[in-house]
């Protein structure tokens, strides 16, 4: 699979994904949004709380994908959409899953979000938060679709904290060790003509072109 290495194309992965997950999970219901890449600290992503961006006939909410998480895996991006997505999903329905001032997602945070396939964890003054590392869910949804990383980001990661109106999405345990975790899936590549593929567990796998055994990327 062709990697996505170009701020353009990643954009438009990003919307290709959002369109798929609104159509597979809420039915279409959700407004398109602008979907933007930018540098925030302290979160894995944002939605706005209300319509941010005007033109001449419309207006639409932003949903931000931090800049330094893009390239991680494909199944952290998905649990960060999603995540971003429940939230709209209760501002268009009026449905109050945080509280102080944003801060704080509450059960039916976590129950709008189950629902959806995420895995949530307790986070302390956070309440309840979300992560994509280890939800077979996404990772068999990805491969289903056929997702694959975005090889680009800004360099340096979010700080691990969830401040008001975002979304951090890694485990207590990752915060305690800190840095990107390990890949739930494995990504084999033809030494020939580098087609890729994942999978869930270690497979021995030829490709189909080139008739070479693929071999695990590092």
């Amino acid at each position: 699979m062709k990697e996505t290495t170009k701020m353009s194309r990643a954009v438009g992965q990003l919307e290709k994904i959002y369109n798929a997950l609104n159509a597979d999970l809420f039915n279409g219901a959700l407004p398109v949004p602008i979907i933007t890449v930018q540098s925030k600290p302290g979160t894995y992503g944002h939605c706005t709380t209300s319509k941010v961006w005007k033109n001449k006939d419309s207006q639409q909410y932003e949903m931000n994908i931090a800049a330094e998480m893009l390239s991680m895996e494909i199944e952290e991006v998905l649990d960060t959409l999603i995540h971003e997505m429940v939230h709209l999903y209760c501002r268009e329905n009026g449905i109050q899953e945080v509280s102080r001032g944003g801060k704080y997602h509450n059960g039916k945070f976590k129950a709008l979000a189950e629902e959806k396939g995420l895995v949530c964890y307790k986070a302390g003054q956070y309440g309840w938060n979300t992560q994509g590392h280890d939800n077979d869910k996404l990772t068999e949804m990805a491969l289903e679709k056929g997702w694959s990383e975005i090889r680009i980001c800004r360099s340096g990661m979010p700080r691990l904290h969830i401040p008001a109106g975002g979304t951090q999405s890694s485990s207590p345990a990752a915060q305690a060790e800190g840095g990107k975790r390990p890949s739930s899936t494995r990504k084999y590549i033809c030494p020939c003509c580098k087609n890729s593929v994942r999978a869930t567990k270690t497979v021995n796998i030829i490709c189909g072109d080139c008739m070479e055994k693929m071999e695990v990327a590092e």
